[in-house]
């Protein structure tokens, strides 16, 4: 008589297979719906991705229905997105509305976003690679919390990330890795829907051993889940080992086609092949040619029980894991197996054969349950009300706030004459912070990509220290060899030391900038880099900002300024990036006490419910500091832009400058107003956000929520209509050359529009008409 713990268990596992294909059609039906039947206005195809859904939805299901806790977080593969959907619907979290408007304004999304979608999505994903590093961030992020006590040992989650084998050829996912090994992360689960197809072609077969090979040499654990159940069986009969040798040695092309034409296919080609072995012929001889069909194509990947035992075994131990899941793009769909599947859709016909053979009632296809009996309904009902997952837990926290300085605490730390650059004025800034004792300070965290020195992070890490689970001891302090870093690593530090991969960086402040929305608690993350390097990593830094995490990214040295590195690292288009990119506010102070204003401003926009993250664009060059009367330049530092000389009424003529070529304008300035005394001289601080304001004003007129001036429009006023500008900024001259648009003024507009070279200051700004001479040239040009 059977054990009725395993009756239980299978009575479960057919459950959960009933439940499978109903998710499977779910998503196939989203998308069915969005492309066919749908009102479609544009004529456009909408898309949705069946074949890459129907591979993971086994997977997927094992995962949402009995693997997972509340406390587990999931980057789902970009296009799996239907299935995540359905499932979410499944547990209440999704509406069905939603569903019916997938890839629609304001429905599900193409892809799982956190921000503009309204089910339970931990991570977005959609840039393939990028949501896989993201678990790997934070992983480390949350191992970080828990050193200090924020993430108690029981509420540890795992962060796992659903990925497709395509995604493997992502660079940024080695990357990741490495920093994942150094940083000797845990509670870490890559499960790869191994189908062995891309958008273009099949996996080459070379790369059967060559993955797993590279996560164990990294120290994971590597789980490879080929064969399902039902082949073990076969397998384990007379002939079974001749059938797993064949399918071990198939090549991933032929096995592909054999999947789409079917079970006859098959049977000819196994006959053929396994003709010197009369044991496997009769053991495929003993199969009906669907049900031959079935045994070849039901992968590790595919069978629940396999994929259960695994995760089960796995949650034994907080080991970081590589599944390999063996899989068939687009299982049990019309196109199985075909090397052009990966952006088919079935036809109508198609679809009515799959609801047909699934069971689903005609007419009730947005009823994940049609067509079971009242038994099954129930019993389904509660195996997915039972889920781990299902449970109601707050899973995106509301940190509280935290008080944060003000900018007269930090401008203290910049006080005094002199020259200075923004540079510098950053690492006095971080050092006061490091010697506070508030609540504010410990919950600073910084993080470099091996340039901590060089971006004057360094002050702060001397008295922070730099975070590791294991604690270290500065040799070099202990052998009394002197050094101007003593860094200590410990659990108690506050420094997340990088390598230098400027991705890293990016997807490690999006962890780290999200830690109040996935733990609850508030950390205010500081990231620096050199400017010009923003470019190497700006598609994880568009990554960070669409899922909305919050951090202060500081960028030096910027521009031909940076002389004599000459033109590698030297940046043009980073002002231009900055104010393209959503999510993002970004300043070039010229001074140390702009930069000081903006450090305390981006502190608070952290926090702010609609705040963003900061990116200050800072510089090495030491610059004379201006004499300040009273506050009131403060806000025109965070608004954008302030006069830091007034135009008389009706002026003809300003200079507009932005950074660290302050001085440059300044002594034009100094020597135009020889002759035209009521000339102004305006200090742009934000290009970005003078810009955004300029046509948000300009929106609100135009659809009549009222009419107010911007901030740049104001600035302006005072300026004759016929007024000339000559802008000047370190970059792309086109950051500023927009300014002309405003009042319909005439422009001259200076700045980097080739690569720069090695020199000193002179020569380079001469070369390249960043000088005094070239701004009154400009400004005589306007003039004549």
């Amino acid at each position: 008589m059977p054990d009725g713990s395993l009756t239980a268990k299978r009575q479960e596992i057919a459950l959960l297979r009933r439940l499978e294909e109903r998710i499977l059609w779910l998503a196939a039906w989203t998308i069915h719906n969005a492309n066919h039947l749908r009102e479609s206005r544009d004529g456009l195809k909408v898309g949705g991705h069946q074949a890459s859904s129907a591979s993971l939805t086994t997977i997927m299901t094992a995962l949402y229905m009995k693997a997972l806790r509340p406390q587990d977080r999931v980057a789902v593969k970009p296009h799996a997105s239907p299935v995540f959907h359905a499932i979410q619907h499944l547990f209440g979290r999704q509406s069905l509305d939603n569903l019916k408007r997938f890839r629609a304004l304001g429905g599900a999304q193409s892809y799982p976003s956190r921000t503009k979608d309204v089910d339970d999505v931990d991570f977005s994903t959609g840039s393939v690679g990028l949501g896989v590093a993201m678990t790997a961030f934070a992983s480390l992020t949350q191992d970080y919390l828990a050193a200090r006590g924020a993430v108690k040992p029981e509420k540890m989650g795992r962060m796992i990330s659903l990925l497709g084998d395509a995604e493997l050829d992502e660079g940024n996912i080695y990357e990741a890795l490495i920093e994942a090994c150094k940083h000797d992360i845990r509670n870490t689960w890559w499960i790869v829907d191994y189908n062995r197809q891309s958008l273009d072609a099949t996996t080459q077969d070379r790369m059967f051993t060559r993955y797993g090979e590279i996560f164990e040499a990294a120290g994971w654990a590597v789980e490879t889940l080929k064969w399902s159940r039902r082949q073990r069986e076969a397998f384990a009969r007379p002939g079974g080992d001749k059938l797993q040798a064949w399918i071990e040695t198939a090549p991933n092309d032929l096995f592909s086609a054999l999947t789409y034409q079917g079970g006859a296919a098959w049977r000819e080609r196994l006959t053929a092949d396994l003709s010197d072995s009369p044991e496997a012929l009769a053991l495929i001889a003993g199969y009906k040619d669907v049900d031959l069909a079935e045994l070849m194509t039901e992968l590790g990947g595919h069978c629940l029980e396999t994929l259960l035992e695994a995760f089960e075994k796995a949650s034994q131990d907080d080991r970081p894991r590589f599944f390999i899941a063996y899989t068939v793009k687009g299982l049990r769909l019309p196109f199985q197996g075909h090397k052009d599947n990966h952006a088919g859709l079935m036809t109508p016909a198609q679809i009515a054969e799959l609801r047909a053979r699934l069971g689903v009632v005609e007419g009730e296809e947005w009823d994940p349950l049609s067509g079971l009996s009242a038994a099954e309904r129930t019993a389904i009902k509660g195996l997915v009300a039972r889920a781990p997952f299902a449970a109601e837990v707050e899973r995106n926290h509301l940190a509280p706030q935290i008080p944060t300085p003000s900018a007269g605490e930090l401008l203290a730390a910049v006080a005094g004459g002199g020259e200075q650059s923004t540079q510098a004025a950053f690492g006095k800034v971080m050092f006061e912070i490091a010697a506070r004792k508030d609540e504010f300070a410990g919950r600073v965290v910084t993080t470099s990509p091996d340039v901590t020195v060089s971006t004057n992070l360094g002050g702060f890490v001397n008295r922070r220290g730099v975070f590791q689970r294991r604690a270290h001891d500065d040799v070099f302090k202990r052998r009394r060899i002197p050094s101007a870093q003593v860094w200590s690593k410990a659990e108690t530090g506050q420094h997340v030391e990088l390598g230098i991969a400027e991705n890293n960086l990016f997807i490690a402040l999006a962890a780290l900038g999200l830690t109040a929305p996935l733990f609850g608690e508030r950390l205010f993350p500081v990231g620096t880099l050199y400017d010009p390097f923003i470019a190497r990593g700006l598609d994880a830094l568009n990554y960070a900002c669409y899922q909305d995490a919050r951090f202060l990214l500081v960028a030096t040295p910027s521009g031909l300024t940076l002389a004599p590195e000459g033109g590698a690292h030297q940046s043009i288009n980073a002002p231009v990036i900055g104010m393209a990119q959503p999510g993002l506010d970004t300043y070039e102070p010229a001074f140390a006490d702009e930069t000081a204003v903006l450090m305390a401003h981006a502190f608070d926009r952290i926090q702010a419910k609609d705040g963003a993250s900061t990116y200050l664009r800072l510089s090495t060059r030491g610059i004379a500091q201006p004499d300040r009367t009273g506050d009131a330049w403060r806000q025109g530092v965070i608004d954008g832009g302030y006069w830091l000389k007034a135009p008389a009424p009706g002026a003809r003529l300003a200079i507009v400058y932005s950074g660290a070529l302050a001085p440059e304008a300044l002594a034009a300035f100094e020597a135009l107003t020889e002759d035209m005394p009521e000339a102004g001289l305006l200090a742009v601080t934000s290009a970005d956000l003078l810009h955004r304001d300029w046509t948000a004003a300009g929106r609100a007129r135009w659809t009549g929520q009222g009419s107010r001036l911007s901030t740049i429009e104001a600035l302006l006023a005072p300026l004759d209509r016929d007024a000339g500008l000559v802008t000047l900024t370190d970059g792309a001259p086109l950051a500023l050359s927009w300014l002309g648009s405003v009042r319909g003024q005439r422009v001259r507009a200076l700045g980097l529009e080739t690569f720069g070279q090695s020199g000193d200051l002179p020569d380079l700004y001469a070369q390249y008409r960043l000088d005094a001479d070239a701004v009154l040239d400009a400004c005589a040009d306007l003039l004549a």
